[in-house]
C-alpha cells in the first residue's frame, strides 16, 4: 500500500505558503492506519532501545498503537504545563515561534533507551528538543521513527548530522 496516497495536503495552513500535510486522512482509514502501524513496527527492529516515546499530539496517535503491539512502555512528551508532577524542560524553536516541551522526571532512567516516534519531520527542531529531553533525563536516544519526512526542509538532515539514527514512511517536499 501506498501510504502517500492516503495523506491530504492543504495549501497556505497554517499560514499563507505553507502546504500543510494531513495525517488524519490516513488515520481514518482502518486499512491504511493499519500498514502504517506495521511499517513503524518493521522500522522499530533497526533500533536496540527499551521505552518509546513521542511528541504531543500527532505522535500519541501513532507511538501508543506500536507501544500496545511491542509491549514496550510509552513515554509522552508534552506541551508546558500538561504534566502533573515534577518535569524536565526544554524551550525551542518552531518554524512559526517558540515552544517548551516537557517530560516526567521519572519517565526515564539513566539505563533507557528512548525510541521516537512522530507523525513528521519538518526543520528538526521539535525532534532535537525531544532528544534533549530524553537526555537531561539521562536516557539515550536510540533513534527516530517518523511517518512523513519533509525532506527539503531538512529536518532528517540535521539529526543525521547529530549523529541520530532516523527513519521514514514517506517522503514529501516541504513546500
Amino acid at each position: 500500500m501506498d501510504l502517500k496516497e492516503h495523506i491530504r495536503s492543504i495549501q497556505d495552513y497554517p499560514k499563507k505558503g505553507v502546504l500543510f500535510r494531513d495525517i488524519t486522512t490516513l488515520i481514518k482509514n482502518e486499512k491504511a492506519f493499519s500498514e502504517c502501524i506495521d511499517q513503524i513496527v518493521e522500522r522499530s527492529k533497526k533500533f536496540q532501545y527499551n521505552k518509546l516515546a513521542a511528541i504531543e499530539s500527532r505522535g500519541f496517535v501513532f507511538a501508543s498503537a506500536v507501544s500496545y503491539i511491542l509491549k514496550k512502555p510509552f513515554i509522552l512528551l508534552r506541551k508546558k504545563n500538561k504534566l502533573p508532577a515534577e518535569v524536565h524542560s526544554v524551550d525551542f524553536e518552531l518554524e512559526y515561534g517558540t515552544a517548551t516541551m516537557e517530560v516526567h522526571k521519572d519517565a526515564i532512567n539513566q539505563d533507557d533507551s528512548v525510541l521516537l516516534i512522530d507523525d513528521l519531520v519538518a526543520t528538526g527542531g521539535t525532534a532535537e528538543a525531544a532528544a534533549k529531553l530524553i537526555e537531561m533525563s539521562k536516557g539515550k536516544v536510540a533513534g527516530y521513527v517518523f511517518v512523513i519526512n519533509l525532506f527539503d526542509l531538512g529536518g532528517c538532515d540535521k539529526l543525521l548530522k547529530k549523529g541520530y539514527k532516523v527513519e521514514n514512511l514517506i517522503d514529501f517536499p516541504g513546500h
